[in-house]
């Protein structure tokens, strides 16, 4: 698996896998993809294997020192095999590398595996939002201090 950078074509990809991974209301359109991926404080990392899109991260930098974890995607066929870890692992060695001291990001509340997973990467809830979804489902805003 390696690594890489974003590109304009990856969007069509990009909106089938967040299809898979999130349940409508949760899962993004092409349109609001592409307006996350064009922000000018984005950064979108690619994990391929063999030429294929295993998963990606987007991220934007925010006011305050934050980096906000957009989303974070994983083929369900690729999952608990290191791709999501090396993708956290880029957004936040990005982080650090520009001065960031805080990453935060929004999981909806009945995705258990997703809590488990940035819980042991040093992630802890900090608040509950209602309604936080287009589909009505809360989430929970996790935070992790960077060193």
């Amino acid at each position: 698996m390696r690594l890489r950078s974003f590109r304009a074509d990856d969007l069509p990809k990009f909106c089938e896998i967040d299809r898979a991974c999130f349940a409508p209301g949760i899962s993004y359109s092409l349109e609001e993809l592409a307006r996350f991926t064009g922000h000018r404080f984005s950064q979108t990392w690619v994990a391929e294997e063999a030429g294929d899109i295993v998963g990606f991260v987007i991220a934007k930098r925010e006011p305050r020192k934050v980096l906000h974890i957009v989303t974070i995607d994983v083929v369900e066929a690729w999952r608990r095999q290191g791709v999501g870890s090396v993708l956290m692992d880029a957004a936040e060695q990005w982080a650090r590398d520009n001065g960031l001291t805080l990453v935060g990001l929004e999981t909806a509340m009945d995705n258990l595996a997703a809590q488990r997973f940035y819980g042991a990467r040093g992630y802890r809830k900090v608040d509950k939002v209602e309604h936080y979804y287009a589909n009505g489902t809360a989430a929970w805003i996790m935070v992790k201090q960077l060193s």
